[in-house]
Protein backbone atom coordinates (compact mmCIF):
# COMPACT_ATOMS: atom_id res chain seq x y z
CA UNK A 1 0.00 0.00 0.00
CA UNK A 2 0.96 3.67 -0.49
CA UNK A 3 3.62 4.68 2.29
CA UNK A 4 4.42 8.54 1.15
CA UNK A 5 2.00 11.62 1.15
CA UNK A 6 1.81 11.91 -1.76
CA UNK A 7 0.28 9.08 -3.17
CA UNK A 8 -2.13 9.41 -0.92
CA UNK A 9 -3.97 12.07 -2.55
CA UNK A 10 -6.64 11.35 -5.15
CA UNK A 11 -5.78 13.88 -8.30
CA UNK A 12 -7.85 14.52 -11.20
CA UNK A 13 -5.62 12.31 -13.49
CA UNK A 14 -6.14 9.17 -10.36
CA UNK A 15 -10.23 9.98 -10.74
CA UNK A 16 -9.84 10.11 -14.69
CA UNK A 17 -8.08 6.71 -15.10
CA UNK A 18 -10.31 5.55 -11.99
CA UNK A 19 -13.39 6.15 -14.39
CA UNK A 20 -12.19 4.62 -17.20
CA UNK A 21 -11.12 1.46 -15.38
CA UNK A 22 -14.81 1.58 -14.48
CA UNK A 23 -15.90 1.82 -17.62
CA UNK A 24 -14.23 -1.34 -19.09
CA UNK A 25 -15.39 -2.71 -16.17
CA UNK A 26 -19.06 -2.56 -17.66
CA UNK A 27 -18.05 -3.35 -20.96
CA UNK A 28 -16.84 -7.15 -19.25
CA UNK A 29 -20.30 -7.51 -17.53
CA UNK A 30 -20.56 -5.79 -14.50
CA UNK A 31 -23.73 -4.44 -13.78
CA UNK A 32 -24.69 -3.53 -10.21
CA UNK A 33 -23.88 0.58 -10.58
CA UNK A 34 -23.73 0.44 -6.64
CA UNK A 35 -20.69 -1.57 -7.26
CA UNK A 36 -19.38 1.03 -9.61
CA UNK A 37 -19.94 3.65 -7.28
CA UNK A 38 -18.47 2.42 -4.90
CA UNK A 39 -15.47 1.23 -6.49
CA UNK A 40 -15.25 5.02 -7.93
CA UNK A 41 -14.99 6.44 -4.12
CA UNK A 42 -12.10 3.78 -3.29
CA UNK A 43 -8.61 5.18 -5.16
CA UNK A 44 -7.15 1.44 -5.42
CA UNK A 45 -3.80 3.22 -5.74
CA UNK A 46 -3.87 3.61 -1.83
CA UNK A 47 -3.89 0.24 -1.47
CA UNK A 48 -0.58 -0.03 -3.14
CA UNK A 49 2.79 -0.54 -2.73
CA UNK A 50 4.48 3.17 -4.34
CA UNK A 51 6.51 1.11 -7.01
CA UNK A 52 3.40 -0.32 -8.51
CA UNK A 53 0.51 2.91 -7.88
CA UNK A 54 0.76 4.24 -11.79
CA UNK A 55 -0.52 0.71 -12.95
CA UNK A 56 -3.08 0.97 -10.16
CA UNK A 57 -6.53 1.29 -13.12
CA UNK A 58 -4.90 -1.70 -15.14
CA UNK A 59 -7.38 -4.42 -14.43
CA UNK A 60 -4.08 -6.75 -12.96
CA UNK A 61 -3.34 -8.15 -9.65
CA UNK A 62 -0.16 -6.73 -8.00
CA UNK A 63 1.86 -8.66 -5.25
CA UNK A 64 1.39 -6.95 -1.86
CA UNK A 65 3.37 -8.68 0.59
CA UNK A 66 3.48 -12.01 3.24
CA UNK A 67 2.71 -13.56 -0.47
CA UNK A 68 -0.44 -12.25 -1.29
CA UNK A 69 -2.31 -10.02 -3.99
CA UNK A 70 -4.20 -7.32 -4.33
CA UNK A 71 -6.25 -8.59 -6.49
CA UNK A 72 -7.99 -8.27 -10.40
CA UNK A 73 -10.85 -4.64 -10.53
CA UNK A 74 -13.19 -6.92 -12.06
CA UNK A 75 -12.48 -9.89 -9.57
CA UNK A 76 -13.26 -7.57 -6.77
CA UNK A 77 -16.26 -5.85 -8.45
CA UNK A 78 -17.62 -9.58 -9.45
CA UNK A 79 -16.84 -10.62 -5.91
CA UNK A 80 -19.10 -7.82 -4.46
CA UNK A 81 -21.85 -7.95 -6.89
CA UNK A 82 -22.64 -11.37 -6.42
CA UNK A 83 -23.53 -10.82 -2.60
CA UNK A 84 -26.22 -8.82 -3.95
CA UNK A 85 -26.99 -6.69 -0.39
CA UNK A 86 -28.32 -4.07 0.07
CA UNK A 87 -27.12 -1.04 2.36
CA UNK A 88 -26.50 -2.11 5.88
CA UNK A 89 -26.26 -5.73 5.63
CA UNK A 90 -23.50 -7.52 7.73
CA UNK A 91 -20.45 -9.63 5.22
CA UNK A 92 -17.68 -11.71 6.60
CA UNK A 93 -14.69 -11.11 4.84
CA UNK A 94 -12.10 -14.10 4.56
CA UNK A 95 -8.90 -12.58 3.78
CA UNK A 96 -8.44 -8.46 4.74
CA UNK A 97 -4.99 -8.30 2.27
CA UNK A 98 -4.02 -4.72 1.28
CA UNK A 99 -7.49 -4.08 2.41
CA UNK A 100 -9.00 -3.02 -0.62
CA UNK A 101 -12.02 -5.41 -0.93
CA UNK A 102 -12.86 -4.35 2.65
CA UNK A 103 -12.80 -0.79 1.59
CA UNK A 104 -14.99 -1.28 -1.40
CA UNK A 105 -17.90 -3.50 0.96
CA UNK A 106 -17.22 -0.55 3.68
CA UNK A 107 -17.93 1.60 0.73
CA UNK A 108 -21.29 -0.18 -0.12
CA UNK A 109 -23.16 0.50 3.46
CA UNK A 110 -21.90 -2.63 4.51
CA UNK A 111 -21.19 -3.48 8.38
CA UNK A 112 -17.87 -5.14 7.48
CA UNK A 113 -15.59 -7.75 9.77
CA UNK A 114 -12.87 -9.06 8.30
CA UNK A 115 -10.21 -11.89 9.44
CA UNK A 116 -6.76 -11.50 8.15
CA UNK A 117 -4.27 -14.69 8.74
CA UNK A 118 -1.41 -13.19 7.35
CA UNK A 119 0.32 -11.16 10.89
CA UNK A 120 1.88 -8.50 9.08
CA UNK A 121 -0.43 -7.51 7.36
CA UNK A 122 -3.23 -7.00 9.52
CA UNK A 123 -0.44 -5.49 11.38
CA UNK A 124 -0.50 -2.72 8.69
CA UNK A 125 -3.53 -3.11 6.94
CA UNK A 126 -5.98 -2.30 10.08
CA UNK A 127 -4.32 1.11 11.04
CA UNK A 128 -4.44 1.97 7.72
CA UNK A 129 -8.14 1.57 7.00
CA UNK A 130 -8.88 3.51 10.31
CA UNK A 131 -6.43 5.95 9.12
CA UNK A 132 -8.44 6.67 5.59
CA UNK A 133 -11.72 6.54 7.38
CA UNK A 134 -13.10 3.16 6.32
CA UNK A 135 -14.92 1.88 9.53
CA UNK A 136 -14.37 -2.07 9.45
CA UNK A 137 -14.03 -4.50 12.21
CA UNK A 138 -10.62 -6.28 11.31
CA UNK A 139 -9.35 -9.46 13.33
CA UNK A 140 -6.50 -11.67 13.17
CA UNK A 141 -7.21 -15.28 12.55
CA UNK A 142 -8.06 -18.11 11.13
CA UNK A 143 -10.67 -17.37 8.25
CA UNK A 144 -11.48 -21.03 8.30
CA UNK A 145 -13.30 -20.81 11.80
CA UNK A 146 -14.77 -17.21 10.63
CA UNK A 147 -16.32 -15.29 13.30
CA UNK A 148 -19.23 -17.28 15.19
CA UNK A 149 -19.35 -14.23 17.96
CA UNK A 150 -20.68 -11.86 15.49
CA UNK A 151 -22.75 -14.55 12.87
CA UNK A 152 -25.09 -14.69 11.51
CA UNK A 153 -24.06 -12.77 8.28
CA UNK A 154 -26.00 -11.60 5.67
CA UNK A 155 -22.68 -12.75 3.45
CA UNK A 156 -19.47 -13.70 3.34
CA UNK A 157 -16.88 -13.12 0.70
CA UNK A 158 -13.61 -15.19 0.17
CA UNK A 159 -11.09 -13.91 -0.93
CA UNK A 160 -8.32 -16.44 -1.60
CA UNK A 161 -8.39 -19.85 -3.74
CA UNK A 162 -9.98 -22.61 -1.28
CA UNK A 163 -9.65 -26.18 -0.74
CA UNK A 164 -12.84 -27.27 0.25
CA UNK A 165 -16.47 -24.95 1.60
CA UNK A 166 -15.64 -24.80 5.37
CA UNK A 167 -19.00 -26.53 7.32
CA UNK A 168 -18.15 -23.61 10.09
CA UNK A 169 -18.68 -20.48 7.63
CA UNK A 170 -21.49 -22.46 6.00
CA UNK A 171 -23.21 -22.70 9.78
CA UNK A 172 -22.87 -18.62 10.00
CA UNK A 173 -25.08 -17.57 6.96
CA UNK A 174 -27.80 -16.03 8.10
CA UNK A 175 -30.92 -17.32 6.38
CA UNK A 176 -30.97 -16.12 2.36
CA UNK A 177 -27.68 -15.20 2.94
CA UNK A 178 -24.70 -16.22 0.40
CA UNK A 179 -21.29 -17.73 0.67
CA UNK A 180 -18.87 -16.05 -2.30
CA UNK A 181 -15.86 -18.28 -2.70
CA UNK A 182 -13.34 -19.07 -5.18
CA UNK A 183 -13.38 -23.33 -5.13
CA UNK A 184 -10.29 -25.09 -6.28
CA UNK A 185 -11.31 -27.48 -9.38
CA UNK A 186 -9.13 -29.46 -11.42
CA UNK A 187 -11.15 -29.09 -14.22
CA UNK A 188 -10.29 -24.94 -14.07
CA UNK A 189 -6.91 -25.66 -14.86
CA UNK A 190 -3.91 -25.42 -12.13
CA UNK A 191 -4.07 -22.00 -9.77
CA UNK A 192 -7.27 -21.18 -10.70
CA UNK A 193 -10.62 -21.50 -8.87
CA UNK A 194 -14.05 -21.67 -9.46
CA UNK A 195 -16.12 -18.41 -8.22
CA UNK A 196 -18.85 -20.30 -6.30
CA UNK A 197 -22.25 -18.96 -4.71
CA UNK A 198 -24.13 -21.02 -1.99
CA UNK A 199 -26.87 -19.68 -0.81
CA UNK A 200 -28.70 -20.75 2.43
CA UNK A 201 -31.95 -20.95 1.97
CA UNK A 202 -33.57 -22.69 4.86
CA UNK A 203 -31.55 -24.09 8.07
CA UNK A 204 -30.49 -27.28 6.51
CA UNK A 205 -30.44 -26.49 2.86
CA UNK A 206 -28.22 -24.45 0.24
CA UNK A 207 -27.90 -24.02 -2.94
CA UNK A 208 -25.13 -23.79 -5.40
CA UNK A 209 -24.51 -21.63 -8.39
CA UNK A 210 -20.79 -21.02 -10.21
CA UNK A 211 -19.34 -17.82 -11.75
CA UNK A 212 -16.85 -18.82 -14.04
CA UNK A 213 -13.01 -19.37 -13.53
CA UNK A 214 -10.53 -16.79 -11.49
CA UNK A 215 -7.53 -16.65 -9.90
CA UNK A 216 -6.50 -16.50 -6.11
CA UNK A 217 -3.38 -17.28 -3.95
CA UNK A 218 -4.38 -20.15 -1.70
CA UNK A 219 -6.06 -19.90 1.45
CA UNK A 220 -3.89 -20.97 4.45
CA UNK A 221 -3.92 -24.22 6.11
CA UNK A 222 -5.03 -23.67 9.95
CA UNK A 223 -2.46 -22.57 12.02
CA UNK A 224 -2.23 -23.65 16.20
CA UNK A 225 -2.14 -20.47 18.07
CA UNK A 226 -4.42 -18.74 16.23
CA UNK A 227 -7.87 -17.57 16.92
CA UNK A 228 -10.79 -15.74 15.42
Amino acid sequence: MSTSAANLTDTYRHKGLRRELLGKLREMGIADERVIDAMDRVPRHYFMDDAFVHFAYDNKAFRIGAGQTISHPYTVARQTELLDLPAGAKVLEIGTGSGYQCAVLTAMGFKVHSIERQKPLYDVTTPFLKKLGYRAHCYYGDGYKGKPAFAPFDGILVTCGAPFIPESLLGQLAIGGRLIIPLDDPSAGEGKQVMTEVRRVEEDTFTKQTHGTFAFVPMLVARSGQTA
